[in-house]
Order: structure tokens, then C-alpha cells, then sequence
């Protein structure tokens, strides 16, 4: 705990409590997607299978994108590796789930994937430039 009150976590602990919470919401999702019959589960069963779908996913994505960020990006410092991770971690769950949830509905269309792509895309340009226009990305180094 610092000066503030504020709690702080050290990367180790962050992937730690990532990687248990992965696993039990794997857990949750197999147990969802086991023994819930959709039939007669109504749209908490639904709500329960897409959330624990999403859960799971964003702590694979993140703790996998962290891995290959760690190997293969030497530029941000462990921290910033983390924040992109997560972040992109969960625009690509919002993508996987919610193509999901249009297919289960039939209301995947070309369309609609393009504009949930878009969605994303315009939404992690605009966190890149905020960041940018408030000094908290360090520029590339030019080649």
C-alpha cells in the first residue's frame, strides 16, 4: 500500500490472480455450457453462458497477448504491455462474444460484422490518441 491508500499490484501478482480467474471462469463456462440446458434455462441461462464466455476469453487473450508482448516487444515497459493487453484483450472478447450473440440470433450479417469491428477499432484509435494527446505513450523510436 503506498502513501495515498492506494493498493498496488506487482505484475507477478497480476498475472497470478489473472491466471486463477481464468481458469475458474473456464470452469464457469464448462459448467454453463454442460449441465444449463438452453431450452429451459430462459435468458438467464443465456446471460450466464455469454458472460462467462466473455470472462473466460478476456483472461486467455490478455495473459496470451502479455506472453507474446513480453517476447516479442521490447519498446513499453512491463505496465504499459499489461494496460494495451487487457485493453485489446477485451475489444477482441467484445468481438468473439458478440459475434456469437448476432449468429445465435441470425442477425450476423456482413454489415453488422463490419460495424462491430468498426465499432472497436474506432474505440481503441480514440483511447491511442487521448493517451497520446495527454503525454502517456512514449513515441516509437525511428528505424
Amino acid at each position: 500500500m503506498s502513501e495515498s491508500g492506494r493498493f498496488f499490484m506487482t505484475i507477478k501478482q497480476y498475472l497470478m490472480i489473472m491466471l486463477i480467474c481464468t481458469a475458474l471462469c473456464w470452469g464457469g463456462f464448462l459448467m454453463v455450457l454442460f449441465f444449463i440446458n438452453p431450452q429451459s434455462a430462459g435468458t438467464l441461462g443465456f446471460i450466464m453462458f455469454y458472460a462467462s464466455l466473455f470472462f473466460a476469453l478476456l483472461g486467455t487473450l490478455a495473459l496470451l497477448s502479455y506472453l507474446f508482448r513480453i517476447l516479442f516487444n521490447r519498446i513499453y515497459t512491463k505496465q504499459e504491455k499489461v494496460q494495451v493487453s487487457f485493453r485489446q484483450a477485451v475489444f477482441f472478447s467484445v468481438v468473439i462474444t458478440g459475434s456469437l450473440f448476432l449468429q445465435a440470433n441470425n442477425l450476423m450479417t456482413w454489415l453488422n460484422s463490419i460495424l462491430l469491428v468498426l465499432l472497436v477499432t474506432f474505440l481503441e484509435f480514440l483511447i491511442l490518441s487521448l493517451k497520446k494527446d495527454q503525454g502517456f505513450m512514449p513515441d516509437l523510436p525511428a528505424n
